[in-house]
């Protein structure tokens, strides 16, 4: 098993479209541990942890986004493994 953690940007109409809420839901369900927030400057910023594979097909996912939201730009960066994160959570 080969471990990922990513951040991820996401830009356009993303704020008050329950874009946080899904995201959450979809990195459960692919098991991944991290976190989502939203940003003063109207983007939406999540760090995303786990297996290499459900990583990638998250970033997939925030290229479409929610049902409401219309994705502009995806910026995807590597970042350090953190080991005592155990979910998935939404940051206010």
């Amino acid at each position: 098993m080969s471990l990922e953690r990513v951040n991820v940007v996401v830009q356009g109409k993303v704020q008050g479209v329950f874009f946080r809420a899904y995201t959450k839901d979809e990195a459960e369900a692919f098991c991944l541990r991290g976190w989502v927030r939203n940003r003063p400057d109207g983007s939406v910023e999540a760090e995303i942890e786990g297996e290499g594979r459900d990583v990638r097909k998250m970033i997939s996912w925030f290229h479409k986004g929610s049902p409401q939201s219309q994705v502009l730009k995806v910026t995807v960066s590597s970042c350090e493994l953190v080991s005592s994160e155990n979910n998935f959570v939404i940051r206010y």
